[in-house]
């Protein structure tokens, strides 16, 4: 049990609690000697349990696993776990591994929200100074299908597609069914679509995708689903377009549009490209008089059209038609849309606006009034009205229009003092009728540009007696026509007006402050240039007598002038 070795050392096999003690070696030679002295201590080995033995858990779900160690108690121990024989790396897993070390002899691994990578198996090693021991376990986790493998379109007919496929991994639950699902160029994403059988088994590799539309091309995919949930899906199948057929959608929402005289408007929803089932595609238009038998049929090329006009010199205006739209392509002829009946076109109104007034309003307006023939073809949307200057050409004129049945319309912004000639017609969505005859009105003059000069007041209590010299227009400004006393209290927008035909007028104010007063002339061309303004300090329910009472006169060459009259109020007033 004890053996010297060739070299010199000393093993002890089975080593127990009675070998422990100090030991000496000693080496001699013809020289001398030398010795050492090894303390030896004899511990108890490291146990260790690691449970549960096999563990099987399902995507999402959490577990502890607990690792129990039986040690010499004058040894430390330390824990280390493992995954598939690699070192766990707690701070790079996502937060899913969590150590807990509750106790010395003992540590757990919390493994949170598992994922399908975390199946394998666990190990749990204990080393101490004196040993290494080490366990394992596995853990299986179940989850949703794997992705299956390459799908295979095998035949294509114009509405189905045959697809082969190989089985993905069941992930420890079996398989149940699967799920075809197709992408076009006119779906929304992926859509799952019918199959025969209805119900795809999950010991099944292919079925038949049925009912998609002609000449459409179409990628599929398959998604496999077990009784934990739906996989992900296979790779997309290579792109490939079903065959052409005979169309079977009709254009929607036949109806008529408004035209010219003389035609009927036949307009209609064009079919989706999807719906257009191969190349060549195009429209059939059929339309009889109504009560007539043989039908009438036109050609429509163009897959974008949505419209046809039918013109016939013959035709009277808001004559009944009925009228169907078929489809075809380079397969065949396709149905029609069910008959509708519409009426051929009215035409553009067919009689200029009557009564047609013009009235100056102001230097820059001029309102226009007419009336309607209610009786004529060619019902108005509304109307137009051209207007130019005196010296200009009609083909110059400025248009302003109005909608519905308007009768009336205020032309703005014009210029002062010019004759302008107007014209009215109407118009609908076939043309513009006949214009009246032409009108003529002048814009108003401009109002004075002088202001009024020479301002004199006197105050008496809360009220101000104002006058001023008259105003005198020039020769290309409106006659004045009166007078107006604007006021307002200071930090007021808004002003109280008085309006006088006289160079004088007496103002109240209502209120104590200090107020603001102006004199603007008033003419056909509106209101003149103000005077510059006037500050008065009122005092509401005071009495300034006529000794007290100061004639003050505002020249024209003053811009602002501030008046203040100090009140003396009888005692017997308060």
């Amino acid at each position: 049990r004890i053996t010297i070795l060739p070299h010199g050392s000393l093993r002890i096999l089975n080593a127990s609690k009675s070998d422990e003690g100090r030991y000496l070696c000693q080496g001699v030679n013809i020289f001398g000697s030398a010795e050492i002295i090894a303390s030896v201590s004899v511990k108890e080995p490291t146990r260790i349990e690691l449970t549960p033995k096999k563990i099987e858990l399902t995507v999402g779900e959490s577990i502890v696993l607990s690792c129990k160690a039986l040690h010499d108690s004058t040894m430390d121990v330390t824990f280390y776990w493992t995954l598939n024989g690699q070192p766990i790396d707690f701070e790079k897993e996502g937060g899913h591994f969590e150590s807990i070390k509750a106790q010395a002899s003992s540590a757990d691994l919390m493994i949170r929200n598992i994922l399908l990578m975390h199946a394998g198996r666990y190990g749990c090693r204990v080393q101490t100074a004196a040993d290494t021991v080490s366990d394992e376990t596995e853990l299986l986790v179940r989850g949703p299908p794997g992705p299956p493998g390459v799908v295979i379109v095998e035949e294509i007919t114009d509405t189905t597609a045959t697809l082969s496929w190989s089985p993905g991994a069941d992930n420890h639950s079996p398989i149940s069914l699967y799920n075809l699902q197709a992408r076009s160029p006119f779906s929304l994403g992926w859509q799952t679509v019918k199959t025969v059988p209805d119900l795809i088994s999950g010991d099944m590799e292919s079925a038949m995708a049925v009912e998609l539309n002609p000449w459409v091309e179409y990628e599929f995919r398959v998604v496999a689903t077990n009784k934990i949930g739906t996989g992900d899906p296979s790779a997309p199948s290579r792109l490939i377009r079903t065959n052409e057929a005979v169309p079977k959608t009709p254009p929607a929402n036949v109806s008529g549009r408004s035209g010219r005289r003389h035609e009927l408007v036949i307009a209609w929803e064009p079919v989706s490209e999807e719906f257009q089932s191969g190349e060549g595609f195009g429209y059939i238009v059929a339309f009889r008089p109504n009560g007539t038998r043989g039908w009438k049929e036109k050609m429509v090329t163009s897959s974008d059209a949505s419209k046809f006009i039918y013109r016939d010199e013959s035709v009277p205006p808001l004559t009944p038609f009925e009228v169907k739209v078929g489809v075809y392509n380079n397969k065949g002829d396709g149905p029609f849309s069910p008959i509708v009946v519409i009426c051929s076109a009215e035409g553009e109104p067919t009689a200029a606006p009557i009564d047609v007034k013009a009235t100056s309003l102001s230097v820059s307006e001029i309102l226009v009034a007419w009336k309607h023939i209610k009786e004529s073809l060619g019902r108005p949307q509304g109307f137009e009205v051209g207007y130019w200057k005196d010296m200009q050409q009609e083909e110059v004129a400025e248009k302003v229009k109005t909608e519905g049945n308007d009768s009336s319309i205020l032309l703005t912004g014009l210029e002062g003092n010019t004759l302008y000639h107007l014209t009215v017609r109407a118009y609908n969505a076939a043309g513009y009728g006949p214009p009246s005859a032409a009108v003529h009105a002048a814009t108003k003059k401009s109002p004075p540009s002088q202001a009024p000069g020479n301002i004199m007041w006197i105050q008496d209590g809360s009220h101000v007696s104002l006058g001023w010299e008259p105003v005198r227009p020039l020769a290309n400004e409106s006659d004045v026509m009166g007078y107006k006393v604007l006021f307002r209290q200071e930090g007021q927008s808004n002003s109280q007006v008085i309006e006088t035909q006289k160079t004088s007028a007496v103002v109240l104010l209502p209120d104590v402050g200090v107020y603001i007063i102006e004199v603007c002339a008033v003419s056909e061309g509106g209101d003149g240039t103000a005077s510059p303004q006037i500050r008065v300090l009122s005092f509401s329910g005071g009495k300034v007598t006529s000794a007290q009472s100061t004639l003050h006169v505002l020249s024209t060459s003053s811009s602002s002038v501030t008046l203040l009259l100090a009140l003396m109020i009888p005692s017997t007033s308060w």
